[in-house]
């Protein structure tokens, strides 16, 4: 997982080369994800990176499934922060999806586009969120309400105002961070195998940890806004 996540750093492109978990480098073809080449674009532009669409779950949904349900807010709010920075600061092109700034729920509905306003709400000033609204449609979620019921009746899984201003202000500042460097803006594969690499990988990295460098190599040309 660490490996796939430093390639989609990299733009998902299958000529990018790093150190994979075993020690060997190896370009982005090479890395499997689910028995298919997980590096597959020739340019940073073939990729759009997200971790919410208009189908499926939201990001916080997805994330409140899978964690234990005794995780605090607090890191669930880290979790969650750290899904959109690898989105904001992955190379290719980043996708937010509507209320991805404010922890925004569908209450597990995961194909909400003819759920109506009950469930595909969202309350831009940030004091509520969707999340415990009711189970979701059954057309296309019954078979997760048995996982979904014991979480969406937990009151403590639900964001409050605290919560939901703090993800938003990460979300901010990712893109501030974002828009700070054409560093994060690469156009072409070239540049972005002599401009980023990875500070960790191989079979010593720090489990959950991706360490990215990006720096301009001698005779980068500067470009308005770049001040990486």
């Amino acid at each position: 997982l660490a490996d796939l996540t430093r390639l989609g750093l990299a733009g998902n492109l299958a000529t990018f080369r790093l150190v994979d978990r075993t020690g060997a480098t190896v370009p982005g073809s090479a890395l499997d994800y689910n028995g298919q080449a997980a590096g597959y674009a020739l340019r940073p532009d073939d990729t759009i990176s997200y971790v919410s669409a208009h189908d499926n779950e939201t990001w916080f949904d997805a994330m409140n499934v899978k964690l234990a349900q005794a995780t605090s807010m607090a890191d669930r709010v880290r979790q969650y922060d750290l899904g959109v920075s690898i989105v904001a600061l992955s190379q290719g092109i980043p996708f937010f999806h509507a209320g991805d700034d404010l922890m925004r729920s569908k209450s597990g509905d995961k194909n909400s586009y003819d759920s109506g306003d009950w469930f595909n709400r969202i309350d831009w000033t940030g004091r509520t969120s969707a999340w415990g609204s009711g189970l979701p449609p059954a057309s296309a979620n019954q078979g997760d309400w048995p996982i979904l019921s014991p979480l969406l009746g937990d009151p403590a899984l639900g964001p409050g105002p605290a919560d939901i201003r703090r993800a938003g202000e990460h979300f901010e500042e990712m893109l501030r961070i974002r828009k700070s460097s054409t560093l994060f803006r690469l156009r072409t594969a070239a540049e972005i195998q002599s401009t980023l690499a990875f500070l960790d990988g191989g079979p010593a990295q720090t489990p959950g940890l991706a360490g990215m460098l990006l720096s301009r190599p001698p005779g980068w040309a500067h470009a308005p806004g770049d001040y990486g």
